[in-house]
């Protein structure tokens, strides 16, 4: 028999989906148990788990997910050496979930404040809006990738300070963003604002995201309309979706606040989530943002995603924003680690750093106490800046 220690990150208590191949055979749905994956369609029978995304299993709703957690729990509490169980070394991981629409929110109070302070020292580090509701920007879901895929630096307009014009070429300041998304698994209509109450309804789990950004991009388009081709290029997501039954453990509440909500959000203030985040760069932890300072939750991101009457889709993905804290190795991205390019960051092979340069690998990791004091993890989330084309 083999023994699924609580410590591996994927035991009984996370249970993770994802989607994978072996050789010769087509992607289908599988759980992740201790280093191995159970082959869904072959052991519960069910054409469902045939498909090459969660999109067709997510669209079952709720009792669905919580009635195939049981039936996983028991098989593997009963049968660890289950048959359909194949060893991860064996199988192709691939992008999970067929993503409709990907919106990103700007959630973390400390990362908000950062960036103000560093591209608008002489004001107010938040805006007037921000304490009111969760700011965000719509990105493109149709270069959301999974993890292990190269990120192609992008090209485009940006202006130095100094500069009377802009000019084209490839981003100088690529940057990394350490974010948890929210994957939507029963969608809604369109006019039918869903409510923070009915987020567990909804959102089927989580993963961890890494929103790439181009800085120098970002900071010549962004005004007035808002983040675009600096976003857009690529947003990468970890292979496995953690049920949000697997994160009910780690629920806590959002930090105190000083301006009151608007009656449409002020549910879910007990969805926000002890996770603890990490950022790696070729091999070098440089921060660990702790994702429970977050000053609104994942359904309070829902709640106003749709308060507008905006169509909820299966498979729509919702970016949390970068997660960061308050001490300088909490900040999850290198424009708040070098504070603007100002401050380099010394890696341990005695190089330096402001921004990615190519051939530099980013990933996040995360992980979580889930039921009965047992370790989960997300996995990890990871990219390697080729040069542009």
């Amino acid at each position: 028999m083999s023994d699924v220690s609580a410590t591996d990150g994927f035991g009984l208590a996370n249970l993770p989906y994802g989607v994978f191949s072996t050789e010769g055979q087509a992607p289908r749905v599988g759980v992740r148990y201790g280093d191995r994956v159970l082959d869904l369609a072959a052991a519960l029978d069910d054409p469902v788990f045939s498909e090459p995304t969660l999109n067709a299993f997510m669209s079952l709703g709720r009792a669905a997910w919580d009635d195939t957690r049981a039936r996983v729990t028991e098989l593997l509490s009963t049968q660890p050496d289950h048959p359909a169980l194949i060893e991860l070394s064996d199988v192709t991981l691939h992008l999970p979930i067929h993503v409709p629409d990907y919106v990103d929110f700007y959630a973390s109070e400390h990362h908000a404040s950062n960036v103000g302070r560093i591209f608008r020292p002489d004001a107010e580090p938040l805006l007037p809006n921000w304490k009111h509701m969760p700011v965000s920007y719509h990105g493109r879901a149709s270069t959301v990738v999974v993890s292990g895929t190269d990120i192609v630096r992008p090209q485009g307009q940006h202006k130095a300070p100094d500069a009377d014009a802009p000019t084209f070429g490839a981003c100088q300041r690529l940057d990394v963003e350490v974010e948890l998304g929210f994957v939507v698994g029963m969608g809604a209509e369109l006019g039918a604002p869903v409510s923070g109450a009915d987020f567990a309804e909804h959102v089927f789990g989580a993963v961890l995201l890494n929103d790439w950004s181009a800085r120098d991009i970002q900071a010549w388009e962004y005004v007035p309309l808002g983040p675009h081709l600096g976003k857009s290029f690529a947003t990468s997501i970890s292979p496995w979706v953690v049920p949000l039954a697997a994160l009910e453990a780690a629920r806590t509440s959002t930090p105190p606040r000083t301006h009151d909500l608007l009656p449409y959000l002020q549910d879910g203030d007990d969805w926000a989530l002890e996770i603890d985040l990490e950022l790696d760069v070729n091999g070098a932890v440089l921060s660990r943002p702790p994702y429970a300072g977050m000053y609104y939750s994942g359904a309070q991101m829902l709640a106003h995603l749709t308060v507008n009457g905006a169509r909820l889709n299966t498979g729509d993905l919702y970016g949390s924003g970068t997660v960061s804290g308050t001490q300088l190795e909490q900040r999850g991205s290198l424009l708040e680690l070098s504070w603007g390019g100002k401050e380099p960051i010394t890696l341990p092979d005695g190089s330096t750093r402001t921004f990615l340069e190519d051939g530099d690998i980013a990933t996040i990791r995360g992980s979580f106490v889930g039921a009965g004091g047992e370790r989960c993890s997300f996995g990890e989330v990871t990219g390697t800046i080729v040069p542009a084309r």
